[in-house]
């Protein structure tokens, strides 16, 4: 089987190995003075970060998510508890129609303001983002922003919306 690789460029080494040791529920598999390395199986990945150079995350790459995506809603809740250990802001989006798709999802932002998505997958939908729910008011991201992902912390800044993305409501911290 092969191995997804990711490689992001940080600011603070200490700091976002505390992160994603929280997020990925494991500790790093090498860690130098400016390295560190998770050779995850769940999901299998080989992670690494790397404090040297100015431009990070975001930034660098024009990134605008990564995800974890869950097989069941046991391993959505594991993923739900470690996202909400390690220190980002979080964003629980809930039950949601999304890139359609049913799904429970969970955001959380990590040092260098990479949107990380946990979610389960639980149906197909016949639209992108789902009409308004009920007493709600305006549809959450009705017309998907360019680089929106649905109402997560890509259409929030500091829990409000970003202009022309979410209702205020989908940026609950």
């Amino acid at each position: 089987m092969k191995r997804l690789h990711v490689m992001l460029q940080v600011k603070e080494l200490d700091e976002s190995i505390r992160f994603y040791t929280a997020l990925f529920g494991a500790e790093p598999t090498k860690r130098k003075t400016e390295y560190a390395k998770w050779m995850l199986d769940d999901p299998r990945v080989n992670f690494s970060i790397a404090a040297h150079g100015d431009a990070t995350g975001i930034e660098r790459l024009g990134l605008e998510h990564l995800g974890i995506q869950a097989e069941s809603r046991e391993e959505m809740a594991e993923l739900r508890e470690r996202v909400a250990r390690s220190g980002g802001r979080v964003a629980d989006e809930g039950e949601t129609t999304c890139c359609y798709a049913e799904s429970d999802k969970a955001w959380v932002t990590d040092p260098q303001g990479v949107s990380w998505e946990a979610f389960f997958t639980h149906g197909e939908a016949e639209t992108y983002h789902a009409p308004a729910a009920a007493g709600r008011g305006d549809a959450c991201c009705a017309e998907p922003a360019p680089e929106a992902a649905c109402c997560g912390p890509a259409c929030c800044t500091d829990g409000a919306p970003a202009a022309d993305c979410c209702a205020a409501d989908c940026c609950a911290a």
